[in-house]
C-alpha cells in the first residue's frame, strides 16, 4: 500500500510541471499579475516561448509562466515587459554603436570573418570584403557575447545576396547600354 502511494504521489509530482504549461501554447492570451493582457503566445520552441506583446516579441523561458483561470500568466505587466525590452534593446544598441567604428573588423553570425568597416555614414555602413565592398545598414549589426562586431547574416546569406545584387547590376548595366 505505501508503494502505491509513494507512485501515485511521484506520478503527480511528474505531472505537476506538464499541468502547469498545458495553458502555454501558441494563441494563448498571457495575463499579467493585474489581471490584464500582456500579450500572445506567437510560438514554443526548445524551452523558449515567445510572447507577442504588440510592440515586441519577448523571448521567455516556459518555467515563466504559471497557471490561471483563464490561461497563462507572467508576473509582470505587460507595461513592465514593454519597458524592460526596451532598456534591453537600448543597451545592445548602445553596445553595437560603440563598437561600430571604421576599421572595426567584423565577423559574420555564423562567426566567419567578413572584412572591416570601411566607412560610416548615418545608417549606412559599408564593409570591406576581399571581393569588395558590402553594404549594410546600422541594424544589421550587433556585438556578440565575445564582444565582437558581428553582423546579423551568415557569410552565405552575404555571398548570396552579393551576387544577386551584382546580377541586378549587371542587368540594369546592360538595358541601360541597349537604350
Amino acid at each position: 500500500m505505501k508503494l502505491l502511494k509513494a507512485a501515485t504521489a511521484a506520478m503527480a509530482l511528474a505531472a505537476t510541471p506538464a499541468l502547469a504549461n498545458d495553458q502555454v501554447a501558441v494563441g494563448a492570451t498571457v495575463q499579467g499579475p493585474e489581471g490584464n493582457a500582456v500579450g500572445t503566445i506567437e510560438s514554443i520552441a526548445d524551452g523558449v516561448v515567445v510572447l507577442n506583446t504588440g510592440k515586441h516579441k519577448a523571448p521567455l523561458p516556459a518555467n515563466a509562466f504559471g497557471q490561471g483561470e483563464t490561461g497563462p500568466t507572467i508576473t509582470v505587466t505587460k507595461a513592465q515587459l514593454n519597458a524592460m525590452l526596451d532598456e534591453q534593446i537600448a543597451a545592445a544598441a548602445a553596445q553595437r554603436d560603440a563598437a561600430l567604428i571604421v576599421a572595426a573588423a567584423v565577423i559574420t553570425a555564423d562567426q566567419q570573418p567578413l572584412g572591416t568597416i570601411e566607412s560610416i555614414e548615418g545608417d549606412d555602413v559599408v564593409v570591406l570584403r576581399e571581393a569588395g565592398p558590402v553594404a549594410f545598414k546600422r541594424d544589421h549589426f550587433a556585438v556578440d557575447a565575445n564582444g565582437q562586431l558581428m553582423a546579423l547574416f551568415t557569410l552565405q546569406q552575404i555571398d548570396q545576396a552579393a551576387a544577386a545584387a551584382a546580377v541586378a547590376a549587371e542587368g540594369s548595366a546592360s538595358a541601360e547600354a541597349t537604350s
